[in-house]
């Protein structure tokens, strides 16, 4: 246990086969119990089947709905997190990417995709509708699209400033991002053109599929990679914000899917080059294992369990697992490795984020730099060992951590849309005879816009402003999901009982972290550094979400644990 007093014992290899034994172990054992548990049914006819409609309810095999599963919920956060909340030590760390990731994030996004695959391939929001009533329903819709709003002003953010080129700059980093931001559209371009390639049954086989879709990718790179594109960030972010509109209103076969399908080579190839570096490199955990409870102000509890969202537990999971991933699901069997597979997954990236991390620091100081550029730094230095470039293996993981980005981005539109629809529906009145007005905020066009103009505005502020708002919004959404699974569980009579501790656990976190938000940003009221367009609406915005947090949750709890109503069947 002497590796416990410091990082100068703990190495890459040894903290990668810890992750890689308790992940793997967790999967092939608390994985398969909960679908055995709960009753994975692989012979009944799923809602892809069953609403098939060609736009959101698509049946499609596994690998396309595991690969768009994993590139939409990893976005950049998995990077970012451990890198940030690396100042507390390896150790909190890697305990909580490893006992988060499996007990918390794995079950709740096995769970949502579970409960909505029984319920009509409905969101989260329709369970909470079913069993806290049409007005529980649109607050927690209410919640989300708000929570939408904040993803889609963070990563806008990311991405055009990966994308773009401006002052502050070095000629590497411009041509970096330059290359990225070519490399990019033309993935969009190539995903169109796969995404007719699956649906209009030009190959029956997967293998060929995914030759084909290697093959793209090659293509892309090489091109990106040839003619980088030198365009401002403020032009990027417009162009960013037209692309987003676009992917939330077509067909998911004609865009989403593809695109994610295509990037999951390219975040595949990233994690696997970076294990393979980290296996011949070995690098040793520069890092301690642990600086104490209070670190530059913040308290391990609650900013340690908000920086580290994606790696462990994230809300904004259970929102693609629900609103999006379920309407593909061709098969009940099929939810286990894209819901609780790609999240552990998703773990073991933070891992090695956390081997970056402290690979690059020297003598216990944390390096400088963006934690992508940290995490490119790294991988690349590892790779140099196997005799690959340092300039394009730089290159490539910018371009992945951007996929990643993107790919989130766009997958967090769509969810913001269809919440904000939801919010206008009405399941037990025909949309025919709904009101005009009612039937005009359910417009997909119009749902789209409202949510997109918000996040404009908060995007141009930068994600650094807005990110412990999002964070904080992130996990509330997490505590709020697992609320509704566990009531999902209790009234169709299966037990629910692992939902229970990181429900309670992730309220706690997330009431705490937004309570300090409102504290900050009043104390700023009156300053000169006051600003409205971006503290004025955190402001508002961490306000309305703990209201409705603390309603949404109590209601939740008593339904969970004080009513007494017959059971329900699903």
């Amino acid at each position: 246990m002497n590796f416990l007093l410091g990082g100068d014992i703990m190495n890459g290899v040894l903290m990668m086969v810890i992750a890689l034994v308790v992940l793997g172990g967790g999967y092939l054992t608390y994985g398969r119990w909960l679908a055995k548990t709960w009753g994975v049914d692989p012979n009944k006819k799923t809602p892809a089947y069953e609403f098939q409609d060609g736009v959101d309810y698509v049946p499609t095999s596994t690998q396309v709905v595991f690969g768009h599963q994993f590139a939409s919920i990893a976005g950049a956060g998995p990077i970012n997190g451990p890198i940030q909340a690396a100042v507390f030590g390896w150790l909190p760390v890697l305990l909580w990417i490893l006992v988060g990731g499996l007990f918390f994030g794995a079950v709740q996004d096995f769970g949502s995709i579970f409960a909505s695959v029984k319920n009509k391939g409905k969101s989260i929001g329709y369970v909470v509708e079913l069993y806290l009533g049409k007005t529980g329903k649109r607050l927690f819709l209410l919640f989300v699209w708000l929570f939408s709003i904040l993803v889609v002003a963070a990563f806008g953010d990311i991405v055009a400033g990966t994308f773009g080129v401006g002052e502050g700059l070095t000629e590497a980093q411009s041509y970096s991002n330059g290359a990225t931001a070519t490399t990019s559209m033309l993935f969009i371009c190539a995903a169109v053109g796969l995404g007719f390639f699956i649906k209009k049954g030009v190959s029956k086989k997967e293998w060929i599929t995914t030759v084909v879709a290697i093959a793209l990718l090659v293509i892309c790179v090489a091109i990106g990679l040839a003619a980088p594109m030198y365009v401002s960030k403020m032009t990027w972010l417009y162009l960013v914000f037209v692309y987003i509109f676009v992917a939330s209103v077509v067909p998911v076969w004609a865009l989403l899917q593809p695109r994610d399908y295509l990037n999951s080579f390219l975040l595949i190839f990233m994690i696997a080059a970076a294990v393979v570096g980290i296996f011949v490199y070995n690098p040793q955990m520069e890092l301690a294992s642990f600086n104490g409870f209070v670190v530059n102000g913040n308290g391990m509890f609650p900013f340690l369990f908000v920086t580290i969202a994606c790696g462990a537990v994230s809300g904004f999971h259970s929102l693609v697992s629900s609103a999006d991933s379920s309407k593909q699901i061709k098969n009940e069997k099929d939810m286990l490795p894209i819901a609780f597979g790609s999240m552990l997954v998703e773990s073991l990236l933070a891992v090695i984020s956390l081997i970056c991390v402290g690979a690059m620091a020297k003598g216990g100081v944390m390096p400088k730099g963006t934690p992508p550029i940290i995490f490119a730094n790294a991988v690349a230095m590892f790779l140099a060992k196997l005799g690959v470039p340092s300039a394009a293996s730089n290159t490539i993981i910018t371009l992945a951590i951007s996929a990643f980005a993107l790919t989130s981005l766009d997958s967090v539109a769509r969810v913001g849309r269809l919440s904000f629809q939801e919010m206008f529906q009405d399941s037990k009145v025909p949309y025919e005879k709904q009101s005009k007005l009612v039937q005009f905020m359910q417009n997909k066009y119009f749902a789209t816009v409202v949510t997109l103009i918000l996040g404009f505005i908060l995007a141009t502020n930068g994600y650094k402003n807005i990110w412990p708002l999002f964070g904080s919004a992130n996990q509330m959404v997490s505590a709020l999901a697992l609320c509704a699974i566990a009531i999902f569980l209790k009234k169709t009579n299966r037990k629910g009982w692992m939902t229970w501790a990181p429900m309670f656990i992730m309220l706690a976190v997330t009431f705490t972290a937004l309570s300090q938000i409102v504290v900050k940003k009043i104390g700023l009221v009156g300053n000169a550094g006051f600003k409205f367009a971006s503290d004025g609406m955190q402001l508002v915005f961490a306000v309305l979400l703990i209201c409705l947090g603390l309603v949404i949750a109590f209601n939740s709890i008593k339904k969970l644990f004080f009513d007494k109503d017959e059971k329900a069947v699903a």
